[in-house]
């Protein structure tokens, strides 16, 4: 199985910037895509951002300019650089890798933004 795990959340204010970061361990070089879901509080968890093994990005028009999804220097790495952080923003972002057509997912690290 596939492990992740993330780090990088906390609490930032309305207009700052974190970088969160996935690592996965295990069956590395049998990922597919890594990449990040948000879930907030009563909403439906809605994707950020994907990247393929290849460097294919996939992400929604309305993460673009503010969510920046790149693969890390170590393989089975990614980060996701989030700035101009905005109060609808805050959601537990969750890490997920797709391995053989299982899709994995780590345990989420919670973004805060205070006005």
């Amino acid at each position: 199985q596939v492990q992740l795990v993330e780090s990088g959340g906390g609490l930032v204010q309305a207009g700052g910037s974190l970088r969160l970061v996935c690592a996965a361990s295990e069956r590395v070089a049998t990922i597919q895509h890594m990449g990040w879901y948000r879930q907030a509080p009563g909403k439906q968890r809605e994707l950020v951002a994907l990247v393929t093994h290849d460097g294919d990005i996939t992400q929604p028009d309305s993460m673009k300019g503010r969510f920046t999804i790149t693969r890390g220097n170590v393989k089975g790495t990614v980060l996701l650089y989030m700035v101009n952080l905005k109060p609808e923003d805050p959601a537990v972002y969750s890490c997920t890798a797709n391995s053989r057509g299982l899709e994995y997912w780590g345990q989420g690290t919670l973004v805060t933004v205070s006005s």
